[in-house]
């Protein structure tokens, strides 16, 4: 094998494996080196995002919310299921073949591209230079035009309650349980958290959310973080904001936690504890200390808006770099700076990346908030339409949540757009692409829109902003 390429990507998580994809399909020669091994100790690629966040999650939160469904909804729409159960097993057993799947599908992906896939860890020596470790111990240097970091994101560990991989876990760990606890904490309610609780509370657990922070969601749009609360509750997830984890201690089969909120010091005993607390950038011996680049107080990679480090043609894209921790912003980057790379034009507009929250309702948001838009001083109106006024979300027997929309007051362009609802994940896209052209609300209201459809609901949200809408009285 070669020694020399024009690229050579370091990770082959949804940052770093579409970089080197998109290097290959603009004719390059490139190599992507990954280290992520799966629990059994084998090479996959893909990262945290395709072996233990994204893709595994969504596996058990649709397993888990067909049978809650079953449990609460069914009987609605006439359907009898008699005596009804779940076998965990079966649910970890297809969650693992989606997984493999995908995992599997990125090295039939490198092959059509052209990419050389090492298994080994990648260390930046210098513009240019990147050590290559194989699995086998043995170390080479591979030169490099160009050198795309992004090796992605780990778990936040809490000092007050440290893992010990079995009573106190990362959200990897609690993917991966074997049997229902009787008894859930999760420390931390973002989106890690409402998600892995969302699951497990389905499944039968009871399941208690500790926040420090003293709000919900505080990077929501706050109406949405109040609906959402609410049907939380509903589930049955106990959530206690403002509450700091001081102590947590594994004894036999329980967790003691140890905790102080405005009622002063509590404990809450449980069978397992989730630590999801967020994530941070993962850099560990990636950097030579002469590389130059550059890291800040947080642990990121220093970039500008395209992703560049500041050493000559090395670039970081993903969590290791400025932004939201999401999977999609990563894959655009990494396809932007593969481009960039090449001589063509690419840009990531950072101010349309979407967020979602994969519960149930789901939430998804992009743009400003109302908040926000408030806090800068514009003048702005809001849109508005609730689920409960649509046909199609009706006969879904899922008409939870609503569509707002926050419009400038002058120009009428679209600055924000937030869904807890139905399919939300699905009908942000539609957002996304009108505030990627600067879309106004008329915009949207002189769209047609099939009916009966959910997406109606951003139709209506729409006119609503100039108290226009058909279904629903205007306010």
């Amino acid at each position: 094998m070669s020694d020399s390429f024009d690229v050579v990507v370091i990770g082959a998580g949804p940052a770093g494996y579409p970089a080197a994809i998109r290097a290959g399909q603009n004719k390059l020669k490139v190599a992507c080196i990954d280290e992520w091994k799966n629990r059994d100790g084998k090479y996959a690629y893909g990262g945290t995002c395709l072996n233990a966040g994204c893709i595994p999650s969504k596996a058990l939160l649709e397993s888990s919310e067909l049978y809650h469904r079953a449990e609460t909804e069914f009987a609605a729409h006439g359907i009898k299921v008699g005596s009804l159960g779940f076998d965990l097993a079966a649910m970890q057993k297809r969650k693992a073949g989606i997984v493999r799947a995908s995992t599997t599908g990125i090295t039939g992906l490198f092959k059509a591209a052209g990419v050389t896939a090492l298994q080994g860890h990648g260390r930046l020596l210098r513009a240019g230079v990147v050590e290559y470790t194989a699995a086998d111990g043995s170390k080479r240097e591979l030169q490099a035009k160009h050198v795309v970091l992004a090796t992605g994101s780990v778990p936040t560990a809490l000092k007050s309650a440290p893992f010990d991989g079995a009573r106190i876990i990362d959200s990897w760990g609690a993917l991966e349980l074997d049997a229902v606890p009787k008894r859930l904490g999760v420390i931390g309610a973002g989106v890690i958290g409402l998600e892995l609780g969302s699951v497990w509370r389905r499944l039968g657990s009871e399941v208690t959310i500790l926040e420090a922070l003293p709000e919900f969601l505080p990077m929501a749009d706050q109406q949405v973080a109040k609906e959402a609360l609410k049907h939380f509750k509903k589930l049955g997830m106990d959530i206690r904001l403002g509450a700091r984890v001081s102590g947590a201690k594994a004894a036999g089969d329980a967790v003691s936690v140890n905790y102080t909120d405005d009622k002063g010091e509590q404990t809450l005993t449980v069978d397992r504890l989730v630590v999801a607390i967020g994530r941070r950038p993962f850099t560990q011996d990636l950097l030579a200390a002469d590389s130059g680049v550059r890291v800040d107080e947080r642990g990121f990679i220093e970039v500008d808006e395209q992703c560049r480090t500041g050493v000559d043609n090395v670039w970081a894209v993903g969590d290791v770099v400025r932004g939201p921790m999401l999977a999609h912003k990563g894959k655009e980057e990494g396809v932007m700076v593969a481009d960039l790379i090449a001589d063509h034009f690419a840009e990531v507009n950072y101010k349309t990346v979407p967020s979602v929250i994969y519960t149930a309702p789901e939430i998804a948001w992009v743009g400003q908030t109302e908040q926000e838009v408030a806090k800068s001083g514009r003048e702005y109106k809001i849109g508005s339409f609730p689920f409960m006024a649509s046909g199609r979300a009706r006969a879904m027997e899922a008409p939870a949540g609503f569509v707002k929309i926050v419009a400038a007051k002058d120009s009428d362009e679209i600055l924000g757009v937030h869904i807890i609802g139905p399919m939300a994940g699905e009908l942000i896209a539609e957002a996304v692409l009108a505030m990627e052209y600067s879309a106004s609300t008329e915009d949207l209201q002189r769209t047609i829109h099939a009916h009966p459809t959910l997406s109606e609901a951003l139709h209506e949200a729409a006119l609503a902003a100039d108290k226009k809408a058909i279904d629903f009285p205007n306010r």
